[in-house]
């Protein structure tokens, strides 16, 4: 019998059937596609936002409704980004010689300290031009003067590593250039609240086994680009010269704060700083890993 020839009652029948039919395809088709039963992945996995790997068909082989994202897996335990871990730098061939930045910015530098005959009068310049600097500490001077360290921390200065005791690096087996290292990150770390993210060779003498460690520390490795050689007490006015005429675009400034009589440097930053600063230079430091 044909369909213009069924009773009215049968025909919407009928039609009642093909709607409630077609709802029920479109709920199977769509099945896989909800959330699995069972504990949810942890956060930062991908399985929430869809930035994991994709995984095959499920099991059973339904077919995956158009439109809808794919359930994904958790990475595997190695691969990409884990949530809350930090990055870690490369490992480079060569130290930082500049810092990127504003066209008339630049860095100075402090290596040695804390030492209290100096770091304290240098920490009093900077604040007084609202200056912010980094500070290359030896770890066994950092345990000595922690004190000096929450200031540097409090005032938003970048402390670096430096080592523990400032040995030659190039002379030191890959444990015992690991431990100079570790033992300076600890001591930052435990009274500054974070470790350090940049280090310095004693001397600039570099290694592969250097780069190497300092990477796996999660530590840049930065030198200088304008050397004062204050160490050698040149005289206060040397310094100054030296700073000023070296001034750049993301030069670094190597001076110190320990390690001898400092009292030149402290001197001749009294003077070149405000200068630096009228000339229009912006005294920074750099951001993380941004070299």
């Amino acid at each position: 019998m044909k369909n213009d020839q069924m009773p009215p009652g049968r025909r919407a029948l009928l039609g009642w059937a093909a709607v409630l039919g077609v709802a029920t395809t479109a709920r199977f088709l769509t099945a896989d596609t909800a959330e699995p039963p069972g504990p949810r992945a942890p956060a930062g996995t991908g399985a929430e936002s869809g930035t994991g790997s994709a995984a095959g068909p499920q099991a059973g082989g339904a077919p995956k409704a158009p439109g809808r994202a794919p359930y994904r897996l958790q990475p595997m335990a190695g691969y990409g980004p884990h949530r809350g871990a930090p990055a870690r730098p490369p490992v480079r061939r060569a130290p930082i010689l500049r810092v990127p930045g504003r066209v008339r910015s630049m860095v100075l530098s402090f290596d040695d300290g804390p030492d209290p005959r100096y770091t304290k009068d240098i920490l009093r310049i900077l604040r007084r031009h609202d200056t912010r600097a980094m500070f290359f500490v030896c770890g066994e001077m950092a345990a000595s003067h922690p004190d000096l360290l929450r200031e540097m921390a409090a005032d938003g200065h970048v402390i670096g590593n430096h080592t523990w005791s400032h040995p030659l690096l190039t002379r030191l087996t890959r444990a015992g250039i690991r431990r100079q290292m570790e033992r300076t990150c600890e001591v930052v770390e435990a009274v500054a609240g974070t470790p350090p993210v940049w280090f310095r060779a004693p001397y600039g003498a570099w290694n592969r086994a250097a780069f190497e460690i300092g990477a796996d520390l999660g530590m840049e490795p930065l030198a200088w680009t304008v050397d004062t050689l204050d160490w050698r007490s040149p005289g206060t006015g040397t310094i100054v010269r030296r700073v000023l005429r070296g001034a750049g675009p993301g030069v670094v400034v190597l001076s110190h704060d320990a390690g001898g009589n400092r009292s030149q440097s402290v001197r001749a930053l009294r003077r070149y700083l405000p200068e630096l600063i009228d000339e229009g230079y912006r005294l920074t430091v750099p951001s993380r890993y941004r070299v």
